[in-house]
């Protein structure tokens, strides 16, 4: 809790609980056809998959029912001028992102471009030094090397006036992005984005890799190698095209789910040595297949603190060395960093919070803007998630953008992240006077303004998002799959559930409601008094269950005390590892009886 400043104290809204409808006769059709659990079924039938066929195809995606890359536009073009370059051995330049997104990007195309014969180099710019996006300096240095082809990946859909640039100096520029368009697209020789308005390929939702992997799937397909050929290649891009998938947190539903289930089932038996090393240093034992989530919690950080605190051209290099001993120093690299990435996040949330118990901090604004000396610009993203889960509104951190340089001593940068129903990239686009430059998208944008500006955004945010923010926005929404009660979540139950993953945006693991459980004895604390282990009893059956972040909520897990649970299940390979089980609940949210 923390103060406002009127004096009041910061209370945890309450949470909203979405109860599914009754589709009994429909859940009854799906037990008969598929043979499924009760549990299996409601899930399925409460999120629109309520026929046999719908339910089939979701419960086996299929690498076969990936869409026609060619249904990009601009597709015929992209790879047409790549065939020419790779046949005349023409220097090809990849400029990426210094996320998993678009690291990931870089790694896939520069190998099937030199598998085709061709040569590729990349460029990935700077998070501090060089900030998001493309740069005329670099087209520059490109030209006077003799490029006249450059690719950008995961980057480049708002770079008009560097492509124009290129144009000038006779490089041709293929853009490949997710992000979206300004109203007017680059004047590049291809532009490949679903998000662009005359795009009509089906799935609007690939992340930068996504797309990069389309056009290395146009490649093949018109290259005339063997299709079994490609199929094995294009297996073994999946891998980092589902790590970045899961990465930037695109919905996993559509191709997308197929991406990232056959990739992330191929993490299991992984030739790559990088990959391999940077596995062992996030904890997996060979053989062990991640889930989304904990690629998400355990990979993915790893691969990003690179950019984030130093340089990611040590990422490619971990993917691409055929070296053993290279590819472990590299690995262990990205796990320090990582950890100094969570100290450095850590400080900041901190230094925020402190903010706001110093009563800087308007509770009744529904949009939060924070601003602090020599914040850490490659956490802020990270920091802005974290402040989002808490107080649940939109949340921008800005840092001075280049401490070390005078000239940009009086600037500003910084990332945000938002809520369901509030449109960030929609907020800025309504105020780009006062930035220097912005992008992003729905959930995530990033900008730089003057500090004399800063005042001005927080004022001119707040007001936006009033308009558009309700107090009923404010709270915390939980939308229930199906009712359950201890007794039938079975290991084959449980198993066979998670066969609805692999889970995250756009497919969230189920939620579940069980009633009058009781404290069945004191609640462990594992960490710090934030998080909790629980004994939980309900119809009979005793479950110890986690509660993550429960720490302004210890008094509900009183001995004795009844509750209502709202739980998700999870993967516990560790549990598996020392013979407790392999699976757990988490406590999402509780009420009393």
């Amino acid at each position: 809790m923390s103060e406002d400043s009127t004096g009041q104290r910061w209370m945890r809204p309450a949470a909203r609980w979405n109860f599914p409808n009754d589709r009994s006769e429909t859940l009854n059709s799906l037990l008969n056809a598929l043979k499924l659990q009760r549990l299996t079924a409601a899930v399925l039938t409460n999120r629109g998959f309520d026929n046999p066929l719908l339910a089939r195809e979701f419960l086996s995606p299929q690498l076969n029912s990936l869409h026609d890359p060619f249904l990009l536009r601009d597709m015929d073009r992209a790879v047409e001028r790549l065939q020419t370059a790779i046949r005349q051995r023409e220097s090809i330049l990849l400029y990426g992102d210094y996320d998993v997104d678009g690291t990931a990007s870089i790694v896939v195309l520069k190998k099937a471009i030199e598998i085709l014969g061709g040569i590729a180099d990349f460029h990935i710019p700077h998070r501090l030094r060089d900030g998001y996006g493309m740069r005329s300096e670099v087209i520059e240095r490109a030209a006077e090397t003799g490029v006249r082809l450059i690719v950008s990946v995961d980057t480049g859909i708002r770079a008009r006036a560097v492509v124009a640039h290129a144009r000038e100096l006779g490089i041709d520029v293929i853009v490949t992005d997710h992000h979206l368009p300004e109203a007017e697209l680059p004047a590049a020789l291809a532009v490949l984005n679903p998000s662009r308005p005359d795009c009509n390929y089906p799935n609007k939702h690939l992340c930068g890799a996504g797309v990069t992997f389309k056009l290395v799937q146009a490649l093949f397909v018109r290259s005339g190698m063997p299709t079994s050929r490609q199929a094995a290649l294009l297996d073994s891009f999946l891998k980092p095209v589902a790590i970045a998938t899961v990465a930037d947190i695109v919905p996993l539903l559509d191709e997308n789910r197929v991406l990232v289930r056959r990739g992330l089932s191929g993490l299991r038996n992984v030739r790559n040595i990088g990959l391999r090393a940077l596995l062992a240093v996030a904890g997996f034992d060979q053989g062990e297949c991640p889930t989304a989530h904990q690629v998400a919690f355990r990979i993915a950080p790893r691969i990003n603190a690179a950019g984030r605190m130093a340089t990611a051209r040590d990422v490619v290099e971990v993917f691409l060395t055929g070296d053993p001993e290279r590819a472990r120093e590299l690995a262990e690299q990205l796990d320090t960093l990582n950890r100094e990435r969570q100290r450095t996040e850590s400080e900041i949330v901190d230094a925020i919070l402190a903010q706001c118990e110093q009563c800087e901090f308007d509770f009744a604004a529904r949009a939060m803007v924070f601003a602090g000396n020599a914040w850490h610009l490659g956490v802020l993203g990270i920091v802005a998630s974290r402040l989002v889960e808490r107080f649940n509104r939109p949340v921008f951190v800005l840092s001075d953008a280049s401490p070390d340089s005078d000239a940009e001593a009086s600037c500003l940068s910084g990332s945000g992240r938002s809520i369901p129903g509030f449109h960030l990239l929609d907020a800025l686009e309504a105020m780009p006077e006062l930035f220097q430059k912005f992008g992003g998208h729905r959930q995530a944008a990033g900008l730089t303004l003057r500090a004399d500006q800063l005042d001005s955004f927080r004022q001119r945010f707040a007001a936006y998002a009033s308009e558009r923010i309700s107090e009923e926005d404010l709270r915390p929404v939980f939308s229930i799959d199906a009712e359950a009660s201890f007794p039938e979540l079975t290991d084959s139950c449980v198993e066979q559930l998670m066969s609805l993953g692999p889970f995250g945006f756009g497919n969230a693991a189920p939620l579940f409601l069980s009633r009058e459980c009781e404290v069945a004895g004191p609640a462990k604390a594992l960490k710090d008094d934030k998080h909790f282990n629980v004994p939980l009893r309900q119809n009979g059956r005793l479950l110890f269950c986690k509660a993550w972040n429960f720490g302004d909520r210890a008094e509900y897990f009183t001995p004795g005390g009844k509750l209502d649970v709202l739980f998700q299940l999870e993967d516990d390979p560790t549990g598996r590892k020392r013979g407790y089980g392999s699976w757990s609940i988490s406590v999402k949210d509780v009420r009393r009886c």
